[in-house]
């Protein structure tokens, strides 16, 4: 499947970017490609059917779509299927990379990452890998030292990539949270409330969802206004009602929400905790317990160890902590503001630009 969108033909570098799934892999993709297509690039992309990319890709690139799925960790009849996917994906990919005469791949890991990087070093064509990930995928671990180039969002995740170079560039984020969002929210919300954002990632979070809807009168009762982001897959939605609890499935100005939130409590993907330090909001994380490799634990560690957050464990976190934790922490305006300048300090605003960099040094004409 192809979009209707045609490339720039005046482009002098043509290049395939490989990124799907979550918003964790889209969005630092998508502004790598903004700032390389400024710089002359023509930029197409490589996705999966289904997935979020079908949405927002094609208002802005062509769009290829592979068959490719995630290998299962137990053998059996279906890891079948699934290496015949992976074969025919190699295929597609490697034809597309001849066909299109591209001269480089970028992608930003999982498993659509593995048929790129193979494709392009079969044709002797460079690919450049972001990692955003305190904990590297198994992609990034198996296939990083085929890779002309590899970036990091974290500095720690260097030990679990020994012998490869890499560069530490931070994770790009959306275009709107370089500058200040001075755009309506769309909602009214005093200018002195206190607001608590919550936000489980681009899929939503249940669990999270229940545990933040049973603290939410005891923050309501306190004069918090809450926005929760719930994700579009969650059917206890609607159960709570309250002036002061604005209930979203998702937010389009992501950017001006979290300028304006005093707090978060989020999940920690490392497209969220990125967003986070960027605007300078300290936060309560709850790490997915079902992240490969328990990977979002280890990306919230950066975050406790720089004096930006709170973390806790899903089954080792009641309500009644939380909220408690939450109201000790309205309650102490010097503390909330050293977790922001902490996290601040841990944002690398022109990541973006440095990634794109890399791309230009390693992908030439």
């Amino acid at each position: 499947m192809n979009s209707d969108l045609q490339p720039n033909p005046s482009a002098s570098v043509r290049l395939l970017v490989a990124a799907s799934g979550t918003g964790g892999h889209l969005f630092p993709a998508i502004a790598i490609a903004e700032v390389l297509e400024q710089n002359g690039y023509r930029i197409e992309w490589l996705g999966v059917r289904d997935r979020l990319e079908t949405q927002l890709v094609p208002k802005q690139y062509p769009l290829h779509i592979i068959p490719v799925e995630g290998f299962q960790t137990k053998l059996g009849f279906k890891t079948l299927a699934v290496l015949g996917k992976f074969v025919l994906s190699l295929w597609q990919t490697r034809q597309l990379l001849k066909r299109g005469q591209f001269q480089g791949v970028l992608t930003t890991g999982g498993y659509i990452a593995a048929p790129a990087i193979l494709a392009a070093r079969s044709l002797g064509l460079p690919s450049v890998l972001h990692e955003s990930n305190a904990i590297p995928g198994k992609v990034t671990r198996f296939l990083s030292r085929w890779c002309s180039a590899v970036a990091l969002g974290f500095a720690v995740a260097k030990s679990a990539l020994p012998g490869v170079p890499v560069q530490v560039v931070g994770t790009p984020v959306r275009k709107a949270f370089s500058q200040e969002s001075a755009v309506d929210l769309g909602v009214t919300i005093p200018d002195d409330a206190f607001v608590l954002v919550v936000m489980g990632g681009s899929q939503g979070a249940r669990a999270l969802n229940r545990l933040v809807r049973t603290c939410a009168d005891t923050w309501l009762e306190a004069g918090l206004w809450i926005v929760h982001l719930t994700g579009d897959r969650d059917p206890e939605a609607g159960t709570v009602t309250h002036p002061h609890y604005l209930e979203r499935p998702f937010f389009d100005n992501m950017a001006g929400l979290l300028q304006r939130a005093n707090f978060a409590v989020s999940r920690s993907g490392a497209g969220s905790l990125t967003e986070l330090a960027i605007t300078g909001t300290p936060s309560i994380l709850v790490p997915y317990p079902y992240a490969a490799e328990d990977h979002q634990y280890f990306n919230a560690k950066v975050f406790i160890d720089g004096g930006a957050a709170y973390a806790y464990r899903e089954a080792e976190l009641t309500a009644e902590d939380l909220a408690s934790l939450v109201l000790e922490l309205v309650r102490s305006p010097s503390k909330l503001a050293k977790m922001a300048e902490n996290a601040r300090r841990l944002a690398v605003p022109d990541s973006n630009v440095q990634c794109a960099q890399l791309v230009q040094q390693q992908i030439q004409p």
